[in-house]
């Protein structure tokens, strides 16, 4: 059942609706070799999260930060309002939207059909993305299942590099759901696998028994 919770994100609230979810900032390495079996990334994460759905709180130590992250989050205000100025809208909080064992936080809700993903670049990628004329690939499976999740109708991916002149600073291209039902129906089999695979793991910590030898006479 699809639930919004509208609270702020990178929050301790926040941290334990995401605990043994799988969640669309994360579906990419679920998808990656799609057909094939899971890499190494995606059974870390599906120990990750059957640990967190034993023990109903989050790992701590799988957060991760670097100088580029805390620049987006940092930049993310600006770009919004830029967006907010540019297609004359207001975004409101992006939140929580959670789905049975998935769940999603855009970057903001536009409307009663839309989201926005915002993505701060330095201007070599920006000018990339720009080039490519689509949204960036790297991308991919969040944006998908951000729609696929929250059930809206189409996402905004947005660029944003304040070293860019002024009316230059964000690229924003539009991704539809009724464009990729092939896409989603592949997110859904692949969950389906990644569940059996934390089902897996779940059991053998279940069924995991200190082991104690004896001392060498």
């Amino acid at each position: 059942m699809l639930k919004f919770h509208d609270i702020q994100q990178n929050t301790d609230e926040w941290d334990k609706l995401r605990s043994g979810r799988v969640t669309s900032s994360s579906l990419q390495c679920v998808m990656a070799n799609f057909g094939k079996a899971f890499g190494d990334p995606a059974k870390k994460y599906a120990a990750n999260i059957a640990v967190e759905q034993i023990t109903k709180r989050k790992i701590q130590s799988d957060s991760y930060s670097n100088s580029h992250m805390d620049r987006g989050h940092q930049q993310e205000p600006l770009a919004r309002q830029r967006y907010e100025e540019e297609f004359f809208c207001e975004v409101l909080n992006g939140g929580f939207f959670s789905s049975g064992n998935t769940g999603a936080s855009p970057d903001g809700l536009v409307g009663a059909n839309g989201l926005i993903e915002i993505k701060s670049a330095i201007p070599s990628v920006h000018v990339k993305r720009v080039k490519s004329g689509t949204y960036d690939p790297a991308y991919k499976w969040q944006l998908i299942g951000n729609l696929r999740i929250t059930d809206r109708e189409w996402i905004d991916f947005i660029s944003y590099c304040s070293d860019f002149p002024e009316d230059k600073q964000i690229y924003v291209r539009r991704l539809y759901a009724d464009k990729v039902i092939q896409e989603m129906a592949q997110i859904d089999i692949r969950l389906g696998q990644f569940w059996e695979l934390v089902d897996e793991i779940k059991n053998t910590i279940n069924c995991t028994a200190m082991i104690v030898t004896d001392k060498a006479s």
